[in-house]
């Protein structure tokens, strides 16, 4: 790699951070996910990535391939709590944040914290409610915070949003509004598993053997407490100039693009770092490549950007017009 490093702050710091055991804690981690939810891999280590990063994922698939299993299983490895919102066309913001209702006996006003007060929340087939509500989670995914009759309330540590939405040309779904988009790190698309590993889903499902291995503690459990130090670690993998380089210039080769109607903004850049460095991490490795930047860049950007006419006439999709561009962007050589 080059001399020029990029060092955060915490670089600066005496301790030196245990690489090996972290990636030890990752990969059990990784591994007790992957025993549960069968046959999705990649859309597991994505999931990780938002997590290590901080950030939230807005996964996409029809019903049945176990979004919500996702969920529960990553919320007890970590020991952590876990809410589910099932957003219908007739929720209310209350409904996810909580109100303040006057106490009769006490002739008080007391908070009712909603459902986002949690470690990890499930936001089940978001665009199945009006944006109204959608844009009830705005505040507590940028903030971490909740504001109820005035008074800010903080949300527990750490907390992500999971939302899962079923694809958009189903009836009777809402489309995001795009600055609630743009609040998600990654859009995770989950698809049908392989016919073996939908044998393997199937025999285990059917034995009730997934159901009891979420009741039992597993040995890739960790605390909240050494999530949040591997959470720490993110800004301390290690990022080569010409590295940031190419991801700035792979954001900014969508503002250039034909194919899109709508490219990504800046805050697609600094996504696109946050979780290349937390991909990285979950590698084992101690810097960020190239190759961390081009397999997050999908992912963090096919929400953010909008299809020219000509391109939706021609039947392409997000994936594919990103491909092209990134194709186009030459990848540093370290």
């Amino acid at each position: 790699m080059s001399d020029t490093i990029l060092q955060p702050e915490q670089q600066t710091h005496r301790d030196t951070p245990d690489w090996q055991a972290a990636s030890a804690q990752l990969q059990l981690l990784r591994n007790n996910i992957n025993r549960l939810l069968i046959g999705q891999e990649p859309v597991v280590d994505q999931v990780l990535v938002a997590l290590l990063a901080s950030g939230h994922v807005l996964l996409e698939g029809v019903p049945g391939l176990g979004k919500t299993l996702l969920v529960r299983t990553l919320a007890n490895c970590f020991g952590g709590s876990f809410r589910r919102i099932q957003f219908t066309p007739d929720l209310m913001p209350a409904d996810v944040t909580g109100h303040a209702m006057y106490n009769m006996g006490e002739s008080r006003f007391e908070v009712r914290r909603g459902p986002v007060f949690t470690n990890l929340l499930l936001a089940d087939e978001i665009n199945r409610a009006p944006a109204k509500t959608q844009a009830a989670l705005l505040e507590v995914m940028q903030e971490k915070q909740v504001t109820i009759d005035g008074n800010p309330l903080s949300v527990p540590s750490p907390f992500m949003v999971l939302a899962t939405q079923n694809p958009i040309e189903q009836e009777g779904t809402y489309p995001l509004p795009e600055a609630e988009l743009d609040r998600f790190l990654l859009k995770v698309l989950i698809d049908y598993p392989s016919l073996e590993a939908e044998l393997q889903l199937a025999a285990a499902a059917s034995s009730g053997r997934i159901e009891q291995h979420l009741q039992e503690k597993s040995a890739g459990e960790i605390s909240i407490e050494q999530l949040q130090q591997l959470q720490d670690l993110v800004p301390r993998v290690a990022l080569d100039q010409q590295v940031l380089d190419y991801a700035v210039r792979l954001v900014r080769a969508t503002r250039e693009a034909t194919q899109l109607r709508s490219p990504a903004g800046p805050r697609a850049s600094i996504g696109l770092l946050q979780a290349a460095r937390a991909s990285a991490l979950l590698q084992g490795r101690e810097f960020v490549l190239p190759d961390d930047i081009k397999a997050m860049a999908i992912p963090v950007m096919r929400h953010r950007v909008s299809l020219s006419p000509d391109m939706e006439i021609d039947g392409e999709t997000a994936d594919s017009a990103l491909a092209q561009i990134l194709d186009g962007v030459e990848a540093p050589r370290l």
